[in-house]
């Protein structure tokens, strides 16, 4: 058995080569974007990647590797399962209604006559959405028809950036405030206003399409829930001060079998999704609706690392916890090599 691994500093690739070496796991380390990454991999069992959503060349590339190494017959990480529809939440939108999964009523557009017909119908506000972006950074509360018609006049005119440099900026300044970043933060954002990153000048500008979740009121966090290999964690996320967003604040509460009780509702659902997609990994966010049912805002298989260091412990499948300390990129490691057994076994 051997794993090949591309590594990216600063991702999961980091965690899963210390642990194959502490394990003793055959791995390699290879280079995805070479032009024999097939013949790279040609002696190993599986392969695992950690694709990033701000990494234009992951963008580019990875969903096709991945899949058409998949389509071989051999193990990957993400599966096709776990991340086709990664950091493109209008795909989620199709996914979740085509398995009537309880989600925030969402509406797309590729049509600006169609667009502006609905929103001269319909009641504000709504959330307005590009397909990618992390942290709620591409999010934006739609108070009224006026700032409706301007977001989908921009959609199918000149379009987004990829970059909401304002937004980066704000948001650094307000975590810079509560001691959650640095300096360097600051004037990285500060610089952002004049230069934009490389991946949003080389992906260009997002239109065409325009994008609209219902906004569900009064909630005050919502709930991130990552399922691993039949095991939970999770962090209820606060709402950002003077926002309606939670993602990307920088306040949280873990989890843990203490406060939990009234979010197993979300655990429950979430173990369910990913036993029905036959996902890997799977990070949920949850809020409630107006009968506090969790409704499903997106989901992504990537998520931050140091943020879910300090969480205390993990469920199972049975809702049994474990208070315990854990590394859930090991967990990974695991699971693909229990994939490989299973499959060795099989054949």
């Amino acid at each position: 058995m051997k794993i090949a691994i591309h590594h990216r500093e600063g991702s999961f690739s980091d965690r899963w080569l210390k642990y194959c070496e502490a394990k003793d796991i055959p791995y390699k380390r290879v280079d995805c974007y070479d032009n024999d990454i097939i013949m790279q991999i040609c002696d190993c069992d599986a392969l695992m990647w950690h694709p990033h959503h701000a990494n234009y060349q992951d963008v580019l590339a990875s969903k096709s590797i991945l899949h058409a190494i998949e389509q071989a017959g051999i193990l990957v990480f993400p599966n096709l399962a776990t991340g086709w529809h990664f950091d493109d939440k209008v795909a989620q939108k199709y996914l979740f209604e085509a398995l009537d999964l309880p989600l925030v009523n969402s509406y797309v557009f590729y049509d600006r006559k169609k667009a502006l017909k609905w929103a001269d119908k319909v009641e504000y506000p709504k959330v307005f959405k590009l397909k990618g972006g992390a942290g709620s950074a591409n999010v934006s509360l739609v108070k009224n028809k006026k700032q409706a018609i301007s977001k989908i006049e921009k959609a199918f005119g000149q379009g987004f950036s990829q970059h909401n440099k304002l937004g980066y900026l704000k948001d650094n300044l307000q975590k810079f405030k509560k001691n959650q970043v640095g300096t360097s933060k600051v004037i990285k954002s500060l610089i952002r206003l004049f230069v934009p990153p490389k991946y949003s000048r080389l992906k260009g500008r997002e239109k065409g399409y325009a994008y609209f979740q219902d906004f569900i009121p009064n909630n005050d966090s919502d709930i991130r829930i990552i399922v691993i290999a039949g095991k939970a964690f999770g962090i209820k996320r606060l709402v950002r001060k003077g926002d309606f967003r939670a993602s990307g604040s920088g306040d949280f509460v873990y989890l843990n079998e203490d406060n939990i009780q009234a979010h197993k509702k979300c655990l429950t659902l979430a173990f369910s999704i990913s036993e029905k997609l036959g996902a890997q990994c799977l990070a949920y966010d949850f809020i409630y609706d107006r009968n506090k049912e969790p409704l499903i805002v997106e989901v992504s298989y990537g998520f931050a690392m140091n943020a879910y260091d300090l969480c205390k412990g993990y469920w199972d499948k049975e809702l049994q916890w474990y208070e315990t300390n854990f590394i859930p990129q090991h967990w990974i490691v695991d699971d693909v090599v229990w994939a490989i057994t299973e499959k060795n076994i099989k054949a």
